[in-house]
């Protein structure tokens, strides 16, 4: 399969970050949000536009908000709908454990409430690995799939991540307080380019780039993640790697060559475990290509969902 790349950044050429005023600062989003419950786990959701469904799944530590430069464009087009994942953004910790499968049910029953038969499916770090999950164990419900830094390959460590959970919640007490400062002020954290890189440095490899509105309403939406340690052992725990081989609708990968939260080899792991899939590596970028290369993105999202299906092999 062909392999893209995206430049560093140059005028007129593969720009990081927004470029001029982006189309997610003009919506009143209050219009777009409302609450749909799911086997008794209330889910904050977002949905605007009309047309084929298309939805987006963050991953840990995300929130709705990674899909501002997303959701605007494709709503032209689209019925588009994404939201927080129980006990991340505004939606609170689900009845029953964090697990990967169990985010693939929810989302299940999510298409169920909103009366959707088989939607285009978006998903980031590990909302890809839970989009990956649902085209396995519900294939009837993915059309295609989209899958940026996907969690599930080398993210696996089990049972190391059962060795690592005593530990995990004794962190998750010493860092509960720093993250209810954060959120407490994202608008000082996003304003403040020292501080946003402190923040974002880690999954992106341009924070000051992202400028301060968008940067914002990451830390906003991160911050507010009472599920990230269970998400975190979720990921560790849970392990597809043979059953890739099972999803049969299309596939695109998407990687940033300089994701240091997940290795960009995985990239190559995926395109050969899923029939028909195919990668894209972007140079000069981190973990979160969609808030990075939004404009790259967008294109090779507009291009994929185009392409007329073709059966896998």
């Amino acid at each position: 399969m062909s392999v893209l790349s995206a430049t560093s950044p140059r005028p007129g050429r593969q720009p990081y970050g927004p470029e001029g005023r982006s189309p997610w600062l003009d919506i009143d989003w209050r219009e777009h949000q409302r609450w749909v419950v799911v086997d008794r786990a209330p889910i904050n959701t977002i949905e605007l536009g009309a047309g084929p469904p298309l939805v987006f799944v963050h991953g840990l530590l995300g929130s709705w908000q990674n899909w501002l430069e997303q959701l605007p464009v494709f709503a032209a087009q689209h019925r588009v709908i994404t939201l927080d994942l129980p006990g991340f953004g505004h939606s609170p910790m689900p009845p029953e454990r964090i697990s990967i499968s169990y985010y693939a049910r929810l989302l299940d029953g999510l298409f169920d409430q909103l009366e959707i038969d088989a939607a285009a499916l978006v998903g980031n770090s590990m909302g890809g690995f839970v989009s990956t999950d649902l085209a396995i164990t519900f294939p009837e419900r993915v059309e295609r799939i989209a899958l940026i830094s996907p969690a599930g390959v080398s993210t696996y460590a089990h049972p190391a991540g059962v060795r690592a959970e005593p530990i995990l919640r004794r962190a998750s007490r010493v860092l509960t307080p720093g993250f209810d400062w954060v959120l407490a002020n994202p608008e000082l954290m996003g304003r403040r380019r020292r501080l946003r890189k402190t923040l974002l440095g880690g999954l992106v490899t341009h924070p000051g780039l992202l400028g301060a509105a968008l940067a914002t309403e990451q830390i906003r939406g991160g911050a507010q993640s009472p599920g990230f340690f269970d998400g975190l052992l979720a990921n560790l725990n849970y392990d597809t790697r043979e059953r890739l081989a099972e999803i049969a609708c299309p596939a695109l990968i998407v990687w940033g060559e300089q994701d240091r939260v997940i290795t960009a080899r995985d990239a190559e792991i995926f395109e050969q475990s899923i029939p028909g899939s195919r990668k894209v590596v972007l140079e000069d970028t981190g973990h979160l290509a969609m808030l990075e290369r939004p404009m790259a993105v967008n294109q090779l999202l507009e291009e994929f969902l185009s392409e007329e299906t073709s059966s896998v092999e």
